[in-house]
């Protein structure tokens, strides 16, 4: 593979041709924080906190660096006051729907977030799609996935597929930021018994 350079925070960054923003940021040891992105998952950008501020031909614009491809000589923001702002905003409507994440309280802290900015909508599921998208990119069992649609989606185990899969694996658990996951395993569990 082709090596391109670009900038990141004001450092010089050797990334290969079709890594993203965040890979080569992680490469180089530069923490971008995310909620979505797994290394054996494709790219998703779904939680939008990843968001960093490119400068290229004297354009300036925010993109979300998981599923931006790094290109040479762009100029790659990971924190300012702008990125901050969004990153805090969006850390309080995910603290809305679970306010007792640990994962997000600790990026609430890092953010100066107010867990009490938005109304609770306590569904402690902040639709990451990591467990959909392990499931059936790793696992390649479908058992997870998101039922409804809008603010009425929530994460639902198949009972028929859940059964035969999920009982001993539980793969996808740790990969649940809120724990969410759990709760749907259980509720599922019981009503199949």
């Amino acid at each position: 593979m082709s090596e391109i350079l670009l900038e990141i925070d004001g450092k010089e960054v050797h990334a290969e041709a079709g890594m993203t923003i965040l890979e080569a940021a992680k490469a180089a040891g530069i923490f971008i924080p995310t909620l979505c992105y797994h290394e054996k998952l494709e790219p998703y950008g779904g939680c939008r906190l990843c968001i960093v501020e490119l400068e290229y031909d004297g354009w300036d614009k925010m993109v979300v660096s998981c599923v931006y491809l790094a290109e040479a000589g762009l100029k790659v923001k990971t924190r300012s006051a702008k990125i901050d702002r969004i990153r805090k905003m969006i850390i309080e409507l995910y603290l809305a729907h679970a306010p007792d994440a640990f994962e997000l309280q600790d990026l609430a802290k890092e953010y100066g977030a107010d867990r009490n900015r938005f109304e609770k909508e306590a569904s402690f599921c902040i639709h990451c799609g990591l467990c959909v998208r392990y499931c059936a990119e790793v696992k390649k069992k479908f058992a997870v996935g998101f039922v409804d649609r809008g603010t009425r989606k929530e994460i639902s185990f198949i009972p028929e597929i859940a059964a035969e899969n999920c009982w001993d694996c539980k793969e996808c658990f740790p990969l649940c930021p809120t724990e969410a996951l759990q709760a749907a395993f259980v509720l599922m569990r019981a009503l199949s018994s």
